[in-house]
């Protein structure tokens, strides 16, 4: 069965690298722009969200406190996909309940290796 990933990020380029690198691995892709998209768009069983910090409308902690918040998506895997690298950021992240970090820019294989290694 194929997976379904959810990247949010106000990039488009960013979501659009982020795509195109699962799909090659035969991943499905849900794209959003924001938090507040992401959370409209989030039905059906989805694998894993990967999801920028600083966003309009809805930040990615705030996401993620939301995604976390609703029964069927508490246990989903949230990796943070961000520039932010400060030790206090990444706190906030593991509390609000991000699984994984990965500092920007990043290589499509970094990127790979860990929703491989989260999905297993």
């Amino acid at each position: 069965m194929t997976k379904t990933i959810m990247t949010v990020d106000d990039s488009a380029s960013v979501r659009q690298m982020v795509k195109m690198t699962l799909q090659k691995e035969g991943y499905d892709v849900i794209e959003a722009s924001d938090g507040k998209d992401a959370l409209g768009k989030l039905k059906g069983t989805v694998s894993m969200v990967i999801t920028d910090l600083n966003m309009p409308n809805m930040d990615g902690i705030s996401l993620i406190k939301e995604i976390r918040g609703m029964a069927a998506y508490k246990f989903v895997p949230i990796i943070m996909l961000t520039t932010e690298s400060q030790a206090g950021k990444k706190q906030e992240g593991k509390t609000a309940g991000a699984t994984g970090w990965i500092v920007k820019p990043f290589k499509p294989e970094q990127l790979l290796a860990v929703v491989k290694k989260v999905l297993r």
